[in-house]
């Protein structure tokens, strides 16, 4: 799977999710920041940089922080087992959240 194609995936789910109210998260994003810490880990694996803890700054934030992530995450090269992983990963949770 191509980087075109993770891209793609967190752009559907930010824009999914980017005009949600504090109210419309209601418990859901600790899934979305679970995910994005997954991402981080990867890439910075990847990059041979040390894991660091992302930040829960609020809900409002994790479409931001998810694409920042992704980001690092393709800048890291990913194999394309990886980035196809990410990929379905992000796909699934975009279906879960309501």
């Amino acid at each position: 799977m191509s980087i075109e194609q993770l891209t793609r995936a967190v752009d559907l789910l930010a824009n999914q999710v980017g005009h949600w109210t504090p109210a419309r998260w209601r418990d859901q994003g600790e899934p979305l920041h679970k995910l994005i810490q997954r991402l981080a880990d990867q890439a910075a694996d990847l990059s041979g940089a040390p894991r660091r803890d992302v930040p829960r700054l609020s809900d409002l934030a994790l479409p931001d922080q998810l694409k920042v992530v992704a980001t690092e995450l393709a800048a890291a090269a990913p194999p394309d087992d990886v980035t196809a992983a990410a990929a379905d990963e992000i796909t699934t949770l975009r279906g879960a959240l309501t």
